[in-house]
């Protein structure tokens, strides 16, 4: 079979490539074997909603052995090498990181976020979704709708993952992992639907 000619040769970017683009930018990248895509910028929506759970998460663990992080903090994949940056999430007792390419990545998350968006949907859903299942100690993944109030709970029950799906703004989302409940219009506070 012979290439057409109109397409241009994509370039194939290597780890070390990744990793100096990381330490320079002030955006946030992820590699996906060979492919380098930005994970900075969005729509209001998704800004309104991933700052609504950095905020209500932080409250709900004021005063316990817990924090929530937002999607600045890089999450190590083990199968899905090198790390990943989720929207939101959290982690219990001392916070353990691992220095990989030059940057400090999170090794012990027990709840992690992400917030849908149109160009990210099937990753977060499917290659994300099993790559952060795989991290020994996340106890806990949500999925976050941004076009309609929606949530998908992923729970860890011993070696099998349990969903559970709310869409309800009236909805509390049990969060085992962390020993609380998140209200769905708490989640989607300000945010306006069509």
């Amino acid at each position: 079979m012979v290439a057409n000619l109109k397409d241009p040769p994509r370039h194939r970017y290597t780890l070390e490539e990744y990793f100096a683009l990381e330490r320079v930018g002030e955006a946030r990248y992820e590699y996906w074997d060979g492919e380098i895509v930005c994970m900075s910028g969005g729509s209001r929506r998704h800004y309104l909603i991933s700052d609504n759970l950095h905020a209500v998460l932080s409250d709900l663990l004021k005063g316990r052995d817990c924090r929530a992080f937002t999607g600045s903090l890089p999450i190590k994949t083990p199968s899905l090498p090198p790390y990943r940056y989720p929207d939101a999430g959290a982690v219990c007792d001392e916070m353990k990181f691992e220095n990989i390419g030059g940057i400090d990545v999170l090794t012990n998350p027990v709840l992690i976020v992400e917030v849908l968006s149109p160009g990210t949907e099937h990753l977060d859903k499917e290659e994300k979704r099993r790559a952060y299942q795989k991290i020994s100690s996340l106890k806990e993944y949500l999925i976050i709708a941004q076009d309609a109030p929606h949530a998908t709970q992923y729970v860890r029950q011993g070696r099998r993952w349990e969903r559970r799906d709310v869409g309800d703004l009236g909805a509390l989302l049990e969060l085992p992992s962390l020993g609380c409940r998140l209200s769905l219009s708490e989640i989607y506070s300000g945010v306006k639907f069509d």
